[in-house]
């Protein structure tokens, strides 16, 4: 069972992320009193319940940003798991009636993976943008992407980080090797050879350790991702919200995830990020909670090929959710080497987002 008061807090920029409106999230969460395993007034419950009447209302994606609440952060019962089916089925539906989007199954070591995909095509191959979350965001939350990036010339594959939603594989020191085996999943339907990983918070992480042994991954584009002194920082560890430490202990098997050195094994080595030769597009939040300042620093000195942008917010900059949506999109196309009006435009909205975001911020 979760502490209330801290699910409440910090899942309020997992809603903003979202796109949830604040009266319907703040509705929500007033009438929840409790975790307990079932309770009406639970968790799980109203979220499972509020994304039931956004589904009979018609409106089954909006439904699938509420049951992912509900299981929200990670499926400790009964409650939970029944609000991430109702996720993953909600969004299942939605898809067939509403996109080209399709699934897809990759084997990796110790399990097969379910992704959603878009733009896969035997005769006309796409480069590949590969999205994850991280350790507390599933798939269909990031899926909806998907028809963007094909707009923009991708493929685009979701995947889940291990111990997250339906991927059942545990979170180890070698879990960046999942996302070769999903690339190899596509390879006769897209340019894997040409790969963009956007990859957020912990996934991130995965991310930049495969770039370093699978040359098909041509830049990184991550937001708030752990690199060394998160694993290795044992002081900070123990500030960091209980809910990301009790997740991490969930995915990768390890109850007191925070103990002396068992994260060390994650860590990477200023000797493996120097030798990273690709681009990393990174987005910082310089109040992160969750992320240690030497972070930075270290990708700062190290990382040759560095695009450095930060906030002045907290972990996944929830209150520059427009801002970091465009810049991960500029970013990729940055990245894929993308000239024109479009990506000229594409500047200017980013430009203008930031300027609305100041204003909106300094009058609240």
């Amino acid at each position: 069972m979760n502490d209330i008061a801290e699910l409440k807090q910090y899942v309020l920029a997992h809603a903003r992320i979202q796109g949830i409106p604040r009266a319907q999230y703040r509705a929500v969460l007033d009438r929840i009193r409790t975790d307990d395993e079932g309770a009406p007034d639970s968790w799980a419950v109203q979220w499972t319940r509020a994304g039931e009447e956004l589904q009979r209302a018609g409106k089954s994606l909006e439904a699938v940003r509420m049951f992912n609440m509900g299981r929200f952060p990670y499926v400790d019962g009964p409650a939970r798991l029944a609000a991430l089916n109702a996720c993953v089925e909600s969004f299942d539906g939605w898809r067939k009636q509403n996109s080209t989007i399709e699934e897809i199954q990759a084997e990796a070591p110790g399990g097969r993976l379910r992704c959603w995909a878009d733009g896969l095509s035997a005769e006309a191959p796409r480069p590949v943008a590969l999205v994850l979350g991280g350790i507390v965001s599933v798939k269909e939350q990031w899926a909806p992407l998907l028809p963007l990036l094909k707009r923009q010339g991708f493929a685009g594959v979701v995947a889940e980080m291990p111990g997250v939603g339906e991927n059942a594989l545990r979170y180890t020191p070698e879990s960046w090797r999942m996302l070769s085996c999903v690339l190899d999943s596509i390879k006769d339907r897209a340019q894997v050879a040409d790969t963009y990983a956007i990859c957020l918070s912990f996934s991130g992480h995965m991310a930049l350790r495969c770039a370093l042994e699978d040359p098909r991954i041509r830049a990184v584009i991550t937001v708030g991702a752990p690199v060394s002194d998160f694993f290795t920082d044992v002081a900070w560890l123990h500030g960091v919200p209980r809910v990301t430490i009790d997740t991490l202990g969930h995915i990768s098997g390890m109850p007191d995830a925070a103990a002396d050195g068992r994260l060390s094994p994650w860590a990477l080595s200023t000797e493996q990020l120097a030798a990273l030769d690709v681009p990393v597009h990174y987005l910082a939040s310089k109040r992160d909670e969750i992320i240690p300042p030497g972070d930075v620093k270290v990708l700062r000195k190290h990382v040759a090929n560095l695009h450095l942008a930060e906030n002045d917010d907290v972990h996944g900059s929830p209150e520059h959710a427009a801002e970091s949506r465009l810049w991960v999109v500029n970013s990729l196309l940055h990245a894929h080497g993308e000239k024109g009006a479009r990506v000229r435009a594409l500047r200017a909205m980013l430009a203008l987002a930031r300027l609305r975001g100041k204003l909106g911020r300094a009058r609240s």
